[in-house]
């Protein structure tokens, strides 16, 4: 068993590795500065611009000498943000790096900085539209369209990808799609949460799913951005996602954070519904862009089908699953719907930690704020008993799967072992066998 000491000790760590990790444009601009780490980044770019088959021996071997001398560099770790100035930028440095650092595999980990903005008060918000039970029986989806209408900012940047969305280009060409996928990005990227979610997963009630879902399935326009007169191949659709920095990297990002798990207390594998959320809603404006289905419970698609998947059929199911049939995603736009995070506190206690969202002296679990979000680590709750009843019955059965349960996030795992430890030492009778 180790010592709390060590704990208190790695969370440390873990909060600070966080907080210095630089974004990728930063990253480059410091690596060129220091004359060492300049050299092997020359020679690595060059190394990908370069065709392997006209890369002798020799210099395959300088290759890899500087893509491992990379590794100790502030590079190897940056990360970039969802809409920052030069996003594209700072993605095509990620990839460059990433793919022959770590592979090429789009399931493996997203680009972007955890969210460091406490994104679960949109649960929290979510009511002003759908959780009054006044309000059950309205059109949730048209109240939320009225409240963006009174925000200058969501006026203003929703009437600015309705005009492209909407403008016939030809009698070919029913808009101008580039147009209509940059504005609805501006919009998901710069409008409140709130907002943007509010007409994006707005809850329907039972008796107005047709009208309400489908105002909900018109949100983005999907004449102009999602549909095509032709549906192609999912992973056609995919491969063409790819050669895109930021479509692959918005996939990727969705991916990583809606990652179904059925142990999990939500249905996620990261227990975290705001960051799926945010996940989804970047896929628009992408050629990913997802839609709901006109179907009887949430589900959502990418314009495309499985035909002439040959023998990649089954790999083609698979990612299609992924949208239509995943229940982190759904559970986590139900959640918005009914104004609940998942285990409300749990869910605020992983987010507290991301990078610069909490100070360390708050990892150690000093006096909170009135108005704190975060978990109240009071013994004699019994919502606290119960969730450690279930974090202990899970890693019993599953030890090494804790991850489901804690979260993936390393600037939260300093705080996630701290909660482990607590659940514990509040538990000792019961897990004195297994400590042991």
């Amino acid at each position: 068993m180790f010592l709390y000491t060590d704990v208190l000790l790695y969370a440390e760590k873990s909060v600070f590795a966080a907080a210095s990790r630089l974004d990728c444009v930063g990253a480059s601009e410091l690596c060129l500065k220091e004359p060492g780490c300049s050299t092997k980044y020359r020679t690595m770019r060059q190394c990908i611009s370069g065709k392997e088959g006209n890369i002798s021996a020799e210099g395959r071997d300088e290759c890899r000498s500087a893509l491992d001398a990379l590794k100790q560099s502030p590079l190897y770790n940056c990360r970039c943000r969802r809409g920052m100035k030069k996003e594209k930028n700072c993605l095509r440095i990620y990839w460059g790096l990433y793919q022959h650092l770590q592979g090429n595999d789009l399931l493996e980990e997203s680009p972007y900085e955890p969210m460091t903005s406490r994104a679960s008060e949109i649960f929290r918000l979510a009511p002003i539209y759908s959780g009054d039970p006044a309000l059950a029986k309205e059109n949730n989806c048209l109240n939320a369209a009225k409240a963006c209408n009174l925000n200058d900012t969501c006026k203003k940047y929703r009437s600015a990808y309705i005009s492209p969305c909407t403008s016939r280009v030809s009698t070919a060409e029913v808009c101008n799609k580039r147009k209509c996928h940059k504005a609805l990005r501006q919009f998901f990227d710069k409008v409140p949460l709130r907002h943007s979610y509010g007409m994006l997963y707005c809850s329907c009630p039972p008796g107005d799913q047709s009208a309400c879902s489908e105002r909900r399935r018109q949100t983005i326009v999907p004449a102009c951005s999602y549909e095509e007169k032709d549906k192609p191949n999912c992973l056609a659709l995919q491969e063409s996602c790819k050669s895109n920095y930021i479509c692959r990297s918005r996939l990727a990002d969705f991916f990583s954070n809606c990652q179904p798990e059925v142990r999990s207390l939500s249905g996620c594998l990261k227990e975290n519904f705001a960051d799926c959320l945010l996940s989804y809603s970047g896929l628009i404006g992408t050629v990913m862009t997802p839609n709901y289905l006109r179907s009887p419970k949430i589900s959502v698609s990418p314009f495309c089908d499985c035909s002439n998947s040959g023998n990649s059929r089954e790999d083609c199911e698979q990612f299609t699953k992924f949208f239509t049939d995943n229940v982190c995603l759904r559970n986590a736009i139900q959640a918005f719907g009914n104004g609940t995070d998942v285990s409300t506190w749990h869910s605020t206690a992983v987010q507290s930690t991301t990078a610069g969202s909490t100070p360390l002296h708050r990892v150690r679990g000093d006096e909170k704020s009135p108005n704190s979000l975060e978990p109240d680590l009071n013994p004699g709750d019994s919502s606290l008993y119960q969730f450690c009843g279930n974090l202990q019955d899970h890693q019993i059965d599953n030890p090494s799967s804790s991850n489901s349960v804690l979260g993936n996030s390393s600037s939260a795992l300093g705080f996630s072992i701290l909660l482990l430890l607590h659940c514990f030492l509040l538990l000792l009778p019961a897990n004195l066998p297994f400590l042991l």
